[in-house]
């Protein structure tokens, strides 16, 4: 007898990088990839996006920035991150084995609910972390309404 199949949600994003590190492996044999400019990869802010009763709060690794290097923006209802990762050349070009992280400059945009208060939008920047909290409207905001029972008719 069998065991039941164990069933696992489809990720295509996870099926792409997964070929992409099976390409990847192909070609370490034959070259090491050179600290260039020019051979460094594009990258995008990896973000987490969650729910609170008053607000959206969104959180974003940006590891290697600094505060200058951000730039937030919302515009017609659309958030928009942009920042630049610098490649700084802290050891001779020619000593270096391999580059794998992701360097230059990324944008992000999210579209946001007509919910959000745009006027009260905070960012805050921390080890690393972008932490964008999008306060919900007063009318937005979900009320609980309290039913008292009479018993007599």
């Amino acid at each position: 007898m069998s065991s039941p199949a164990s069933v696992s949600r489809w990720d295509p994003f996870r099926e792409l990088s997964n070929a992409q590190n099976q390409v990847s492996r192909l070609f370490e044999g034959s070259f090491l990839r050179r600290g260039s400019e020019s051979s460094l990869t594009l990258w995008a802010a990896e973000v987490d996006i969650h729910e609170t009763q008053d607000s959206l709060v969104l959180e974003a690794d940006l590891p290697g920035l600094e505060e200058k290097d951000l730039d937030i923006r919302v515009e017609n209802n659309i958030l928009t991150i942009r920042g630049e990762r610098k490649f700084e050349k802290k050891v001779n070009e020619e000593n270096y084995l391999r580059v794998e992280r992701s360097y230059g400059s990324f944008c992000r945009s999210f579209s946001l609910p007509h919910r959000v208060n745009t006027e009260q939008i905070q960012a805050n920047y921390r080890n690393g972390v972008l932490t964008v909290r999008l306060p919900k409207r007063e009318e937005a905001k979900r009320k609980q309404i309290k039913v008292s029972v009479n018993a007599k008719p």
